[in-house]
Parts: structure tokens; sequence; C-alpha cells
């Protein structure tokens, strides 16, 4: 098969296109800077120059592909990421898929997420569930919000050959995402926890990887599948940490109030264009706010399984451990 992948320099996307080369495939992967994804040709993949930004430039380089995974996204918190995390989630994203389905590519898998949720409140939720945007609290979800529903839906109620993937929380070594901070206030021994309610799933992300795999090889076009891990308070996965490092797990979790001050008092400074390392928006995800779903759906469906959350968690314990000159106590 000939695969067309945006997004091959991302976390998901590296490994995604190592799985898709292994296999035999072709691989055209379109990247903004082809002298940084050196990595991508080594492994096998076409590189080829252009930006989800660029329609014309898509359809030029997407023409004959069998297939087309959609990873290209932004994921950043904080204020001053909005514009540009607008143009690659949303407008980027319209460009692609819309694409892909005027020029008539067979299967079409748009990587969305299960922050399109927004908070479950504690529920496990399925593909089924849906919020509307106005509870989602990041610039993120919303962009993915409105890729999801008012993009990648309507073109699969139109007939486009689309199917979603949504990923829960994905990490593994080299993990450069938001959600790290959490883990070096652990590795850091700090004092105070936060967010002892607030919950999400953790799933590595070569399995994540095999889910789009999958989800090609498998899917129902015109459906969506959860890729996620268990459902874990911070709390938890902290306490869980413990056996794998010797290091404590905060026994003190700030309260909910707590939180909130620190995340105002954050958002007016960002507000006044001063950006701190901690964003209001990563504050807010901390307060009792839960991203979990289900990947019942995915595992049945699919045949796709993760492997166990302490694996998961020792790799990037591990990872950042080491980069620090840590050692296992």
């Amino acid at each position: 098969m000939k695969i067309f992948v945006t997004g091959g320099n991302g976390f998901i996307g590296s490994h995604l296109v190592a799985q898709i080369l292994a296999r035999g495939d072709t691989v055209i992967c379109l990247v903004r800077e082809p002298n940084r994804a050196q990595d991508l040709q080594t492994l096998g993949a076409q590189v080829v120059r252009g930006d989800i930004t660029e329609r014309a430039l898509l359809k030029e380089t997407m023409r004959g592909a069998d297939a087309v995974f959609h990873l290209a996204g932004m994921y950043k918190l904080g204020r001053k990421f909005f514009p540009t995390m607008r143009a690659i989630n949303v407008d980027g994203a319209r460009n692609v898929l819309e694409t892909a389905a005027e020029l008539g590519v067979p299967k079409i898998v748009h990587t969305s997420t299960v922050g399109v949720f927004g908070n479950t409140h504690g529920k496990i939720v399925d593909e089924t569930y849906k919020a509307p945007k106005e509870i989602m609290t990041s610039e993120y979800e919303r962009t993915k919000w409105e890729a999801h529903y008012e993009i990648a839906v309507p073109l699969q109620h139109k007939g486009a050959p689309v199917i979603i993937t949504q990923p829960g929380l994905v990490t593994g070594a080299g993990d450069p995402s938001p959600h790290v901070q959490q883990v070096d206030l652990y590795l850091q021994r700090t004092p105070i926890g936060f967010g002892a309610n607030a919950g999400i799933t953790w799933a590595h992300v070569d399995d994540i990887a095999d889910g789009h795999i999958r989800a090609l090889e498998r899917g129902q076009l015109g459906e969506s599948y959860i890729l996620a891990g268990p459902a874990r308070t911070w709390k938890q996965l902290m306490e869980s940490w413990e056996p794998l490092t010797g290091i404590p797990a905060p026994k003190f979790w700030a309260p909910n109030w707590m939180i909130n001050f620190a995340r105002n008092s954050t958002e007016i400074l960002e507000r006044m264009g001063i950006n701190l390392e901690y964003s209001a928006e990563g504050m807010a995800a901390l307060v009792d706010y839960t991203f979990w779903g289900t990947a019942d759906k995915a595992k049945r469906d699919l045949g796709w399984q993760p492997r166990p959350i302490d694996e998961t968690s020792r790799e990037i314990l591990e990872y950042e451990m080491k980069k620090r000159g840590m050692k296992r106590k």
C-alpha cells in the first residue's frame, strides 16, 4: 500500500511510520522541514515538503495514496499557542480530510482524542458520549472538538471513508507532552501533589501506533475507536510508581481552592503576556478533571490490546530518571 502520513515527525507519528514500514508498505510523509526529518528517511519513508495549511500542495503530494493517516496536530497549553493551534488543529485538519475525500482516497484515518469529551467527571465514557464545546477547558480541547465534530464526523455522514481514532494520554520514552511535568514533580520529590482526583488514561505510544494500523485494517468506515489505557487518577498513578522507583508519592495533595487560586493568578499573568512554566490551562485540568474513556470497542472490534500499565510507567520513569542522572533507590 501507498500510505500518506501527516505528523510523521510527531511522537505518535514517528512510531506509526516505523510500524507501517516494517509491514512493507510505502510511506510518504508530509513535513514542513525535510532537513529535520532525517530519522524518517533513515527508516525508509519518502519525505515531501509541505504544510497542512497549504491546501494546493496537499493535493499534489497526496494524489494516488491508498490510505491517509492524519496525525499532524499541536498539543500545547497556554494562551500564547492559541492562534497556531487553531490553524493546525482546525484549518489543517479540514484541508487534509477534505482533500483526501475529494481525491477519493479509499481509507482516511483521522487522529482525534478523548479530550473532545472534556471533563467526564469520574465517568469512563465510550465513543457515543458527546459533550458541548462550551465545557472544554483548554484551547487544545476546543480545537480538537471542532476538528472531530465539525469536520471529521460530517464527512463521515456524507459518505467519506473516514475512520476516527481517539487516543487517551500517550506516553513512552521521549514523551514531549505537557503531562510530563507531573512526572517531573514526582521525581523531584515535591511534597505537595496536584490532581488527587484528576485522572487520565496511560498507554504506550507503540500500542497507540498499533491501534492506528488496526483501525486502518479492521476498522469500519464511519466509526470512531478510543485507544486508551486504564483510567487512573494522578494520585493512584504516583502511588503505583513507588515500587518501580523507590520514590514515595506525595503525602499531601493540594485542595481545589489552592489550585484554582494559582490558576486564576496565572491566567491574569498570561493575559498580560507573562508566561510561566505551568499554564492556567494545565492547572485547570488538575481540578477533579478526568479524561477517561474505555477502549472496549477497539479491543473487541480491532483486537487491540495495550501492554500492562506498570510496564508503560516503568519505561517513562526510567527514561526520565536517566535524563536526570538518577538511580533507583
